[in-house]
């Protein structure tokens, strides 16, 4: 479970649970990270993609495996803090990074017991830019109570993270859903340095393209639509290449 007998015991204990799908290019680069950082007690692997070299580059870094039948980030991620045994988890997404000055920043925030949780500042590397702009905009909102994202390195002290029932099983939009009952749970705090996220999609499909297909996305949600159904959407013919389990575990 990768865990470090080097952490002194009066530090706070962080796992780092990780959901994957069809991205072991990803995750050969961010597992190698983690396992050098000394504040990482363990990491913890959630594939939905039954790729075996997923498994083979989780192992072979020292983290555990574990395999989900479709995939569901929420459900994944819960699968994950399960398996944990932190005082603090931190939910990472694999194209996103995690370096050591972000978990000393989780450590100093959470050293003021009123803090139950938070997130970090986005930076995209390589966007477009003209869409540069918007990085100040999203600090702002952050700030001043808006939503914290998936790739925002999202981390919950564990039993805060246990009395709010974890995610919730829907396909899309589990941050999202989490962000807003984080929120309600008690302080937050919103960190520096910002994580670099992946501008992948934004440079295969257009930076314009991206960013307004993932507002419109989170307005329709909030104006009640399923997320199973803007699962559909948002995945396109990925969505449909699943099982007949997957489908029904999904609701697609």
């Amino acid at each position: 479970m990768n865990l470090r007998g080097d952490v002194p015991d009066s530090r706070m204990r962080i796992s780092v649970v990780i959901p994957t799908w069809r991205d072991t290019e990803n995750l050969g680069e961010l597992l190698p990270a983690l396992a050098a950082q000394q504040r990482v007690a363990e990491t913890i692997v959630v594939d939905a993609s039954g790729d075996g070299r997923a498994e083979q580059i989780a192992l072979a870094s020292g983290a555990t495996f574990i395999p989900c039948s479709a995939p569901n980030r929420g459900e994944q991620m819960n699968l994950g803090a399960a398996a944990s045994s932190g005082d603090v988890i931190v939910f990472q997404h694999c194209d996103a990074g995690l370096e050591e000055t972000h978990l000393a920043a989780i450590q100093d925030a959470l050293a003021d017991p009123r803090i139950v949780g938070g997130a970090f500042f986005r930076k995209f590397d390589r966007r477009h830019p003209r869409l540069m702009w918007l990085e100040s905009i999203a600090r702002f909102l952050t700030r001043h109570g808006g939503t914290l994202y998936g790739d925002q390195s999202i981390f919950v002290r564990r039993d805060v993270f246990e009395k709010l029932g974890g995610f919730a099983k829907i396909p899309l939009m589990e941050d999202v859903e989490f962000s807003r009952r984080l929120r309600g749970a008690g302080k937050i705090a919103v960190l520096d340095p910002p994580v670099a996220s992946s501008a992948r999609r934004h440079l295969q499909k257009g930076a314009w393209r991206t960013t307004i297909q993932n507002g419109l996305f989170i307005v329709l949600y909030n104006l009640g639509v399923s997320p199973h159904r803007l699962h559909r959407w948002y995945y396109g013919r990925d969505a449909t290449d699943q099982t007949p389990r997957e489908k029904a575990l999904s609701g697609t």
